[in-house]
């Protein structure tokens, strides 16, 4: 499963009434897609220095491609 699709259906099981056309509980993940891109983006070490950043650096970059759809969710 993709990060969008988990995202959209947090979102149509949430209590926001959403009554706009269709699309719009992807118009309301993308913000929060963004905010998660930045977060994770903001945690990434600049260098890797040692065997934790290594480690710190390639889950940042599994979660950003399960972020942008390139790979799927772990679902279990």
């Amino acid at each position: 499963m993709k990060f969008a699709e988990v995202l959209i259906a947090a979102i149509r099981r949430s209590e926001i009434p959403l009554r706009f056309e269709p699309g719009a509980e992807e118009a309301v993940a993308k913000p929060v897609t963004e905010v998660l891109r930045a977060w994770l983006e903001a945690h990434e070490p600049p260098e890797a220095r040692s065997e934790f950043d290594d480690g710190q650096k390639a889950l940042i970059a599994l979660l950003l491609d399960e972020l942008n759809g390139s790979k799927d969710v772990p679902v279990g």
